[in-house]
């Protein structure tokens, strides 16, 4: 059986590379961190959009390339790589990926083709502070199709044009479209570990909602958006991963200390190593899960879970290690290493942290097990 990309895939992969490689440099990435009034890169927004790849996995039909999410996986890896500033994981992992699953076809037809044109810039918001937002904590409310309550923090939230937001209505929990720059919506720009991706605080007053999905249903939603934006994150993850063990590489093969590269020192070898077999452990999740997703496997809440575990330990250590092969440099502003660690925090938490995704691959393998 082969656990690879296609030629086309492969392919596709490259030419992705190439665009970023051109239009994505880390000048780019720094030019959105270095400007407080900027969260993401317009113009990389309108060439991405050009490119389609925001309408990559939906159907011709509305607008997009008909893909499938292998390709999107593929073209997440790229991203995930060049640490793209874009709110391209918001829009499309989160916002196009909810509507195609659970919207009506009224709401795919109207979101749908304004994704893939990059006219419109999508995010998820169901945290309302430190916790888990369960049914008892719940606090947003819809009445009367208005919603009011607060959501902290929503990335991506302060450049967004429309949210998918988990609220109560009747007492039973629901996840609703709300327009947000609709009336009823304020919003504050909070300040972040990366900057390169937006976060934010808004408030609703009475703002227009609409329900998507099953009345009651909105925590089981929010839960199947998860587990296919998790495959999709693993992806940017492993990418980033990926990048930081080459820049590593690449920087102990050219220093020198006491006559020799640091490369041959025992202790360099195996920071490298050690990222090495992190990466490849999370490719091997992340293929499984791409799998599932895209023939949308009953395995898919287990390979979503354990792929989103794997990526997220490997970013984060292959992120590190990265900084500690630069030696004092890599502590640097100057110096790119912290990019990659800044991003590799961000995407951690993004979709709920890596704790909260082991207590569900736990709960999902007792499950299988018990049946």
């Amino acid at each position: 059986m082969d656990f690879d990309y296609s030629d086309d895939q492969k392919f596709l992969k490259e030419e992705a590379r190439k665009f970023l490689a051109g239009n994505c440099d880390v000048g780019v990435v720094r030019g959105v961190l270095d400007n407080a009034d900027r969260s993401f890169d317009e113009k990389l927004w309108k060439g991405v959009a050009e490119q389609g790849w925001l309408g990559a996995s939906i159907p011709e039909a509305h607008g997009g390339l008909g893909l499938g999410r292998v390709e999107l996986c593929a073209i997440a890896e790229e991203l995930g790589r060049a640490v793209a500033p874009i709110p391209f994981a918001s829009t499309v992992y989160f916002l196009a990926e909810g509507v195609m699953a659970y919207g009506s076809e009224a709401q795919k037809a109207s979101i749908l083709p304004r994704i893939a044109a990059g006219e419109l810039i999508g995010c998820l918001a169901t945290s309302e502070g430190p916790g888990v937002v369960g049914p008892a904590t719940l606090q947003c409310r819809v009445e009367g199709g208005k919603l009011s309550g607060v959501k902290i923090p929503v990335t991506d939230g302060d450049v967004a044009d429309i949210a998918l937001v988990l609220a109560s209505e009747g007492g039973r929990p629901g996840l609703f479209l709300v327009d947000l720059k609709g009336a009823g919506v304020s919003r504050e720009t909070l300040k972040s570990l990366d900057p390169t991706r937006g976060v934010a605080k808004i408030v609703f007053d009475g703002a227009a909602a609409e329900r998507i999905g099953d009345a009651g249903a909105g925590f089981e939603v929010v839960q199947g958006i998860m587990d296919r934006a998790a495959v999709l994150l693993a992806f940017e993850q492993l990418g980033g991963a990926d990048r930081c063990l080459e820049m590593a590489k690449e920087y102990a093969l050219g220093r020198y200390a006491f006559g020799r590269v640091i490369a041959g020192y025992q202790a360099i070898k195996h920071k490298l190593a050690d990222m090495y077999v992190k990466n490849e452990v999370a490719r091997s999740n992340a293929y499984y899960g791409a799998w599932a997703l895209n023939d949308d496997a009953p395995e898919l809440p287990i390979a979503a879970a354990a792929a989103r575990i794997a990526a997220s330990d490997a970013f984060w250590f292959a992120s590190k290690e990265n900084i500690q092969v630069h030696g004092g440099m890599g502590f640097t502003w100057d110096v790119d290493c912290h990019l990659f660690y800044r991003r590799s925090r961000q995407l951690s938490l993004v979709a709920g942290a890596p704790k909260v995704w082991k207590e569900r691959l736990v709960a999902e393998l007792e499950k299988k097990n018990a049946a």
